[in-house]
Order: structure tokens, then sequence, then C-alpha cells
């Protein structure tokens, strides 16, 4: 299923289901009416997490075992000529979350991006976080910060965290995994490598910089995460072009290695890394300017589009 957030005019963001026709189905009592499991309640209570009361975060909290039984009556929606209904460009999309628990995300995790850095592939992953009030919608419109002039584009493969994850094994990590999205991790470069010491976080972490969408494709649908085709165009000339066969570390890998250090909560994002061909590793660097347009696509996942001014 493809899991939307939208509007019509208000403020009120609404959950969608996204049909074959390019249709938005309203869903959003569904999503509110989905109970909490005992167990994801008193998880969530114990670290002193409040529950959602609506939106895809409400579907996260509410554990594996209810996001199962709803299924067949999300499915059942996509048919109901009574429900609300929208074309695709009618509705303003908003990010499928809009403010993650946290956004992991992982340094040169593709052979290739790693070789035109001039280093040598990690032999752990490397963590560097985004600050979730960096989430933007798809579709915008991303100012270049004041004073920056090397704003860099990285096409990711998102993987949204759907249970408490402490400690898992490598043959139990998907089952963590509620679902998928695609995330571009804009970066200002100078922050990253022209100061002494970098600020990697900080480069990341400006407003707009985490363009999240277009929607999420629950797990289901993406049976194997790590054959999918990553990409980006700027200006409709292709910059990178990767499969997620060509990670170095794997999803089994990476939420594995972190849920040994961190506990990854429903809502939390892994920003996998990014393929080879991000401007500043080219020559000259192509640096965003105004009026440029970034594409974002990942196989079965949709595509990603960003403006910046």
């Amino acid at each position: 299923m493809k899991l939307v957030s939208f509007s019509t005019g208000s403020l009120h963001r609404h959950v969608g289901l996204l049909d074959a026709q390019q249709h938005v189905v309203d869903v959003d009592d569904l999503i509110q009416q989905i109970p909490l499991q005992d167990a994801a309640w008193q998880a969530l209570a114990a670290k002193g997490i409040a529950p959602h009361s609506q939106g895809l975060m409400r579907w996260l909290q509410a554990g594996k075992g209810q996001r199962l039984q709803l299924a067949p009556r999300l499915q059942a929606a996509l048919g109901d000529a009574q429900r609300p209904r929208f074309a695709l460009e009618q509705v303003h999309l908003h990010a499928p979350l809009a403010r993650p628990g946290k956004i992991v995300a992982i340094g040169r995790n593709y052979g290739d991006h790693a070789k035109e850095t001039g280093l040598a592939p990690f032999e752990k992953p490397r963590i560097i976080s985004k600050m979730p009030s960096s989430v933007c919608d798809p579709n915008a419109t991303i100012p270049i910060p004041g004073d920056v002039q090397k704003m860099d584009f990285e096409a990711e493969l998102a993987v949204v965290i759907g249970e408490l994850a402490h400690e898992v094994s490598k043959e139990n990590a998907l089952q963590h995994v509620a679902g998928y999205t695609c995330l571009n991790d804009l970066s200002a470069r100078e922050f990253q490598f022209d100061i002494n010491p970098a600020q990697t976080t900080f480069a990341k972490s400006m407003d707009g910089f985490c363009p999240l969408g277009p929607w999420l494709v629950t797990a289901d649908d993406i049976p194997d995460p790590q054959n999918l085709d990553v990409s980006c165009k700027v200006n409709d000339v292709v910059m990178q072009q990767a499969n997620t066969h060509d990670m170095l570390f794997s999803v089994v890998d990476l939420i594995h290695y972190i849920s040994h250090y961190i506990t990854l909560e429903p809502g939390d994002l892994i920003a996998t890394g990014t393929p080879a061909g991000v401007g500043a590793f080219r020559t000259p660097p192509p640096w965003l300017k105004p009026g440029d347009k970034i594409e974002v696509a990942v196989s079965g996942l949709g595509q990603l589009v960003t403006h910046i001014r």
C-alpha cells in the first residue's frame, strides 16, 4: 500500500491511500480508530512518549499486530465509492512523517561513493544525524540559507521503523520495518568539509534540508530492500544512479548495528546513504542554485521533487 499525508485546503492533515488510478482515498477515520496494542502502549509509556491520536505516526505507534488487522479494511477502502476521493493533483502532499522521532543517517554507504571521496570504505557504518525539524514536504521550494554557497543533493532510500528495535538480530531486523520512502539528504558542504571541526549534523539539518516522500510504501510491497534502483536528477540531468544492492551495509545490517547502541522507535527513520555522483565530488562542483529542480526516485517508491530558490 501507498500511504500519504495530505490536505485539501485546511490545516488538518489527512491520511490517504493512493490507488492505481493515482487518486487519493481518505482513510483518516480508520487510522484514528486504530487502537494501540497493550504492549505498544506500555513500551511507549515506559519511555515517556505520548501516543499520537491521528496521522501516520498513530498507525506506526499502534504496533505491527494492529497494522496487520487494519490492512484488510484499508484495502477495502480503496474500492469504497462512498469514501472521499481526490485526484492526486488536487491535494497538497505532506511528508509522510512531519516530525520523525529521529533520523539516523549513514555516511558513505555505497562503494562507488566511498571511492569518489578518495577514502577507503568504512569497516562499520558511519552514523550521522539529521535533526527532525529539517523535514519538508514533497514538491517543496527550499530557500538556500543566507551564506551557504555549497548546497548539495543526496538521493537516499529511507527506512521507516514500525516497532521498538533494541539489540535486534539480523534474522529479525526486517520485522521492525513498517515501510520505506524517498529522502533527499540536502547538505551545506562548507559546514561539512571546509571548517574545523566539521559540523556534519549541522550541515545536514538546516531548515528544509530533509525532503521526504512522496508517500510511505508498506514493507509488504518491498520484499527485498536490497534490490531497488536509486537515482537523482538535477534539472532533468541524471546525476546519481545505482541500486541498493551496492550498499556496503544492508538495511538488515544497519538495523542490527544501530539497535545495539540506540533503541529505534516507531516513526524513526534510517537514511541509508547515497550513491556516487553528488555535486561535491564533481569537477567543477555543480552546487545547487535558485531555480534548480531535484528529482529523487527509488523504484517502487515514487519520485520526490524539490525546488530550490
